[in-house]
C-alpha cells in the first residue's frame, strides 16, 4: 500500500469518527432540548386563563401577577424572582397575535432554536435568541429607522405608551417594566347643599383587607349627580417605580324637599294669601341662600312664576356664574270664614256678579 493510499483511508476513518461523535453530540443536545419542552409551563395555565382568553382578559391577569411577583416587591425571594421571569415570558408570547398562533400550534418548540414552528413561518418568535445562548442575528436599520424604532418595534410598549415604562434591561437580569397601578372606583354622596356651594367632605372607604381609610375630598361648587370626582394618587399602587392609581368617585345628589334642580336652575312653589293675590305686597321666598323679600302685583294668578335671577346653582367651571330661582304662586285659601267675614265675602261675590253682567252687557 503506497503512503498516499494510507493517507486516504485514515482521513477516512477520521471523518467517520467525527461524523459519529456529531451525531452523537446532536442527538444529546436534542434529547436535552425535549427535556427542557417538557419541563415548561403551558403559559396559558401560567397566566391562569384558558385558551379561548381574549387580549383583554390576558392582559388583566398578568397585570394582576406582575404585581405580586415584581422582584422590586419581592427582594431576596428567588422563587418569586422565577415566577415573574416565567409570568413576563408567558405574557411576551400570549400577547402577541403572531406569536400566540404559533404557539397554539407549535407548543415551546416554536420559539427554541431550529423549533420547525418559527421556521415554517419564515420568523424567528425571540429575536435574540432567548436572550443567549442562541444563534447569532444580526439586525440592520433600513429606511431612515432609528434605534428608538427599532427597540419599540422588538418590544412593543416598554419603550413608550401603555401603563408600561422604564429601562427594559436591568443588571439583575430582570425587565425594569414600571407598571401604573390601576384605578379604584367608589360611590359618594352629597347633601343638596354640599353639591350646590361645594366644599370640603370626609369620607370614609374600606380596602380589601377591611382597613378603614379617611379622605378629605374637595367637591366642586355646582357638581350634579352622576359626575366623578378624581383623585389622583389614591388608587391602587403601581409596581416596578410605577404611578399609584386613581380613586374615581361617582357623584350622587340628595334632594331636597320643596327644591327640584334642573342643571344650574332652582325651581321651587310659594303659597301666598288670597288677598295678597288681590290686593298685591310682599312675601317672604325661599332660597338656598336664604330668604328674599317679593313684590307681588296685585290681581296674581295662581300659577303665576316670579323669577329670582342669581339664586341657582354656580356653574362648575365658573363658579361665580350662576342659574336662577323659579318660583310658582300658589293662593292659599282660607280654611274658615267668620260670619262677618263670610258676608264680606258675599257682597264681594255679588259685586263681581254684577260688573261682570255690566262689562257684557256693553259688549
Amino acid at each position: 500500500m503506497t503512503e498516499e493510499k494510507a493517507n486516504v483511508i485514515l482521513q477516512i476513518e477520521q471523518n467517520k469518527f467525527i461524523y459519529r461523535r456529531d451525531r452523537k453530540a446532536d442527538s444529546s443536545i436534542e434529547r436535552q432540548r425535549v427535556v427542557r419542552l417538557r419541563k415548561k409551563r403551558d403559559y396559558y395555565e401560567i397566566l391562569g386563563v384558558g385558551k379561548n382568553a381574549d387580549g383583554a382578559a390576558i392582559k388583566k391577569a398578568y397585570r394582576k401577577m406582575v404585581k405580586q411577583y415584581h422582584p422590586d416587591s419581592n427582594r431576596g425571594n428567588p422563587q418569586a424572582e422565577e415566577k415573574f421571569k416565567e409570568i413576563t415570558e408567558a405574557y411576551d408570547i400570549l400577547s402577541d397575535e403572531k406569536k400566540r398562533k404559533l404557539y397554539d400550534r407549535f407548543g415551546h418548540a416554536a420559539f427554541e432554536d431550529g423549533g420547525t414552528g418559527a421556521e415554517a413561518y419564515g420568523q424567528s418568535a425571540d429575536p435574540f435568541g432567548s436572550m443567549g445562548g442562541g444563534a447569532y442575528r444580526e439586525y440592520h436599520f433600513e429606511g431612515g429607522q432609528d434605534v428608538d424604532d427599532l427597540l419599540k418595534d422588538l418590544f412593543g410598549g416598554a419603550f413608550g405608551g401603555g401603563n408600561f415604562h422604564g429601562d427594559p434591561f436591568r443588571r439583575d437580569g430582570f425587565q425594569d417594566f414600571g407598571m401604573n397601578g390601576e384605578d379604584l372606583h367608589a360611590q359618594v354622596e352629597l347633601t343638596f347643599e354640599e353639591a350646590a356651594f361645594g366644599g370640603t367632605k370626609t369620607i370614609r372607604l374600606k380596602d380589601e383587607r377591611g382597613s378603614v381609610q379617611s379622605l378629605e375630598v374637595k367637591i366642586p361648587a355646582g357638581i350634579e349627580s352622576g359626575k366623578t370626582i378624581r383623585l389622583s394618587g389614591r388608587g391602587m399602587p403601581g409596581a416596578g417605580g410605577g404611578k399609584p392609581g386613581d380613586l374615581l368617585l361617582k357623584v350622587t345628589v340628595q334632594e331636597k324637599p320643596g327644591f327640584r334642580r334642573e342643571g344650574m336652575d332652582v325651581y321651587t312653589t310659594a303659597r301666598i294669601p288670597f288677598t295678597t293675590a288681590v290686593f298685591g305686597g310682599e312675601v317672604r321666598i325661599q332660597t338656598i341662600y336664604g330668604e328674599v323679600l317679593c313684590k307681588i302685583k296685585e290681581g296674581t294668578q295662581p300659577g303665576t312664576k316670579i323669577r329670582l335671577k342669581g339664586k341657582g346653582i354656580a356653574a362648575m367651571k365658573n363658579p361665580s356664574q350662576k342659574g336662577d330661582q323659579y318660583t310658582t304662586i300658589e293662593i292659599r285659601l282660607p280654611d274658615s270664614l267668620s260670619p262677618e267675614a263670610a258676608q264680606k265675602l258675599r257682597e264681594f261675590e255679588q259685586l263681581q256678579k254684577k260688573q261682570g253682567f255690566q262689562k257684557g252687557h256693553v259688549a
